[in-house]
């Protein structure tokens, strides 16, 4: 197994630390969680939530987050977010470089964070593209490309200052589709019934409303 890096080691620390005594967190069904070859699969309702969940793993469990490819633009911050295992995506494109990406991740026994709705939804109402927020079919085809365990992720939405939030980690989820990639409307609903299925582990519906 390839050594951690000394700065993701230290960042880890210093930020898991700060962030516990600001956004205090509830990790539920952390024993659930592939120990490589997961693609975690959480609802996003604040830009907390990649550092809660992150720092609240294991600091060995080799974590890679798609990012959007906005925060790389920044040489400085480009190089940070890297150093602690994010690649950038263009949101709204066939990013091939993004899927070997995760591919190569997946083959090196490392795991996957991906947020299906691709975007910020806060207090559970949001739009991406004009639409109300929505499942991306790409965490789907990332998914079975790869090979990779879907997990259903939920963490609950408004992030108050020194409130607790909760982290939910569901069962693997089995996607089902045809041929060796399915079809893009099985691809779509591959990433609705992940996203479902992340909502239903907070008792919510998609977009933050009670079931």
């Amino acid at each position: 197994m390839r050594p951690l890096n000394g700065f993701f080691v230290l960042v880890y620390y210093v930020v898991g630390f700060i962030a516990r005594i600001l956004h205090p967190t509830t990790v539920i069904g952390m024993e659930k969680l592939p120990k490589s070859g997961a693609l975690l699969c959480p609802n996003h309702s604040s830009n907390w939530d990649p550092v809660l969940l992150g720092t609240r793993l294991p600091v060995n469990y080799r974590l890679h987050a798609m990012a959007k490819a906005e925060l790389f633009e920044n040489p400085v911050l480009g190089w940070i977010i890297r150093k602690l295992g994010a690649f950038p995506v263009s949101r709204g494109s066939n990013d091939i470089s993004t899927v070997r990406t995760s591919i190569q991740a997946i083959k090196e026994g490392d795991n996957l964070l991906i947020f299906p709705e691709g975007t910020v939804v806060r207090n559970g109402v949001g739009y991406v593209d004009g639409l109300p927020a929505h499942a991306k079919a790409g965490v789907a085809m990332i998914g079975v490309r790869t090979g990779a365990k879907l997990i259903p992720v939920f963490m609950d939405g408004e992030k108050k200052l020194f409130h607790r939030t909760r982290i939910i980690f569901g069962d693997p989820y089995q996607p089902v589709y045809t041929g060796r990639h399915g079809t893009s409307e099985e691809m779509q609903k591959i990433a609705d019934d992940i996203l479902a299925a992340a909502y239903a582990l907070g008792g919510q519906s998609v977009g933050g409303t009670p079931l």
